[in-house]
């Protein structure tokens, strides 16, 4: 097995065709499908199926795929390192629940990046496919939430994918609302005051159960309801309708607009945002630059005021936030990961 059979069977996946792949390769169609067999044959493995429509990765193949990007990204830095070039172009996917501290540092980590050529992703996504891209290696971080309603499911499931959760912080139930809503004046915020008006949340798609919600309480039974698969759409919606939704309150007014507030809800629950990642994975130096960006999102501002939360005092930030610690455990997660 080589490097460039590796960078042969990558492209294959990305074009999703022999011909386009062999076009960018600048190689023969015969010989690309030469190599490609051969390391089928090499690894035992049928990596790609192939039928009169086409090809597509193989259940292996994914799983292949996901090793393959790694090894080549260890490859470019060595390369980088030792030969004293940019190592080619880097790769990098991040797979999030919809929350604007992870998109926010994934704009600083491309500006840290400062290389002409990348290809990086962020994918915004539901949360069974968030597990799914981290399981199958197609992303190497995800970011979601566990709560007592749904953690005893979530984790039975990373345990079978080989994935592990790292906690960033713990917050506190926030509502969304506009910041013209009839309710934005108030410090705090039931669940009865909110009755009457319509709930938003993002759907799940096939895997659309309550476990699965990125949304905290949403087995709630509720008189109105609207599901949408986009953050923009949300918002708009939550400032249309004099809509709202649940989340952990942190809100960045740059992506989201000065037009949308969150308010603490009167509520006990606590949402344990973290991260999964592969246990037979390595994380990336993008992946670490990736993390530390995130710190910068996460540490506490100056407490507006605090609430005490089952035994202990925790930090209401200037945008809504409650955090835990959070700079000292995300060091000590990257730490672990260097």
């Amino acid at each position: 097995m080589t490097l460039q059979q590796l960078k042969y069977m990558i492209t294959v996946a990305d074009t999703g065709t022999i011909t386009e792949a062999a076009n960018k390769l600048y190689i023969s169609q015969p010989s690309l499908t030469n190599a490609i067999h051969e390391l089928e044959k090499e690894m035992n493995i049928v990596i790609f199926n192939r039928t009169n429509k086409g090809i597509s990765l193989s259940k292996e193949g994914e799983i292949f795929l996901g090793y393959a990007r790694q090894v080549l990204e260890q490859a470019a830095i060595l390369e980088d390192k030792y030969k004293g070039n940019d190592g080619g172009k880097k790769q990098f996917c991040v797979s999030t629940q919809h929350y604007s501290f992870a998109v926010n540092a994934f704009v600083d980590l491309v500006k840290q990046y400062g290389q002409d050529e990348y290809d990086f992703s962020i994918r915004e996504t539901q949360t069974y496919e968030i597990i799914e891209d981290v399981a199958r290696m197609r992303s190497e971080i995800g970011i979601l939430f566990l709560n007592d309603f749904n953690e005893a499911v979530l984790r039975k499931l990373l345990r079978s994918n080989d994935l592990e959760f790292h906690l960033l912080f713990v917050a506190r139930p926030h509502v969304f609302i506009s910041r013209k809503h009839p309710l934005a004046g108030k410090t705090v915020i039931t669940n009865e005051e909110l009755e009457d008006y319509p709930y938003l949340s993002f759907e799940q798609g096939e895997h659309n159960s309550f476990y699965f919600s990125e949304e905290i309480f949403s087995s709630f039974e509720r008189k109105r309801n609207i599901r949408v698969r986009d953050r923009a759409t949300l918002f708009n919606l939550l400032i249309g309708l004099n809509g709202y939704t649940v989340c952990s309150g942190v809100i960045d007014k740059k992506l989201n607009g000065r037009d949308i507030i969150a308010v603490p809800l009167a509520d006990e629950s606590d949402m344990r945002i973290g991260y999964i990642t592969h246990k037979k994975g390595m994380i990336s130096r993008l992946g670490n630059t990736y993390l530390e960006a995130l710190k910068k999102y996460l540490s506490p501002e100056p407490p507006r005021r605090k609430l005490e939360h089952r035994g202990r005092f925790n930090e209401l930030g200037r945008d809504g936030e409650m955090l835990t610690d959070v700079t000292g455990k995300i060091d000590e997660h990257i730490k672990k990961l260097k």
